[in-house]
């Protein structure tokens, strides 16, 4: 039996800062995940037909390291370029409410990534999610429904590692994932110059970009020839040339590495990692502005 928690309506503070930011409820969104900022960003399309940053909401809790899943059981966070359908959302969730990415994608499988049932839910509990308390799932599986509602088959959810800059670039520049950051990168960009989705297919085991072909897209065959509209490949080009100029600066002045780990324990937004490091009670609850979240929730072992 469907609890309700589905059918919540949008808040009137949230209903609100649509109406401010020249945005209806039911228009299409996008989902934007950053590991370790510990962040989920939900963009929202607006009268101008891009879209633009509606709320960023701090992640409760993710499992895994930075990098992304290879099979059942790793405990890892899924990093790439997901299609939500209205199938993948789940109102019956012992999580409160959960929307499952859809990992693995054509991308995942051509690689021969597996695992299953990886979501975005609420409980701020995760084995290989993104976990937020149940307020903000409330709020995000809403925003998702409405815009199901106003006609988006799908929304896009992109889930990296960090903000791609060049500065978390260069930190990152000896993790053993760094090729694959370096392509799903081509996906932010495109974003970032555009605001608008960009077109996701996958050949050759890779991903592609806002590729127009006659042919067609293969997970695992030759790419189709292909090209990207003049206007974006060329915005695309000048943001990854500044980008390559930054980095190797901020690599030549000497800029510290992230250390290299194996077996961490994920992440938790500096907002809740605070709030649980000093709860002594576990049988309370937590109250932080982001939400609710029950004491008993351990932080991190690699934000000791």
């Amino acid at each position: 039996m469907t609890s309700g928690r589905h059918m919540q309506p949008l808040s009137e503070r949230m209903l609100a800062t649509l109406k401010t930011k020249n945005m209806t409820k039911e228009s299409p969104i996008l989902m934007r995940v950053f590991k370790e900022e510990s962040e989920l960003e939900v963009w929202k399309q607006d009268n101008s037909g891009r879209f633009a940053l509606l709320r960023t909401y701090p992640i409760c809790r993710w499992s895994g390291e930075l990098g992304p899943k290879f099979k059942t059981g790793d405990r890892q966070a899924p990093e790439g370029y997901y299609a939500i359908t209205p199938g993948l959302m789940n109102p019956d969730s012992s999580q409160y409410l959960a929307i499952n990415t859809g990992f693995p994608n054509s991308y995942d499988r051509a690689n021969g990534r597996t695992g299953a049932f990886l979501m975005v839910h609420g409980g701020c509990s995760s084995a290989g999610c993104y976990a937020m308390t149940d307020e903000q799932i409330a709020e995000i599986y809403a925003l998702a429904r409405e815009a199901f509602f106003g006609g988006q088959k799908s929304f896009q959810l992109q889930a990296y590692p960090f903000r791609m800059t060049p500065l978390n670039m260069a930190r990152h520049r000896h993790s053993p994932h760094m090729a694959f950051w370096k392509m799903i990168k081509e996906g932010y960009d495109h974003f970032e110059v555009t605001h608008l989705e960009p077109q996701v297919d996958v050949c050759e085991k890779r991903y592609v970009f806002d590729a127009e072909s006659m042919g067609s897209f293969s997970a695992a065959a030759p790419c189709p020839a292909y090209k990207v509209e003049e206007d974006i490949a060329v915005a695309v080009r000048e943001k990854q040339r500044r980008d390559e100029i930054e980095t190797v600066e901020l690599i030549n002045r000497g800029i510290p590495t992230v250390p290299v780990t194996s077996g961490a324990d994920g992440g938790m937004n500096p907002t809740f990692l605070a709030a649980v490091r000093s709860q002594r009670d576990p049988s309370a609850v937590i109250r932080t502005a982001s939400g609710t979240i029950p004491a008993y929730v351990t932080a991190p072992k690699d934000s000791d």
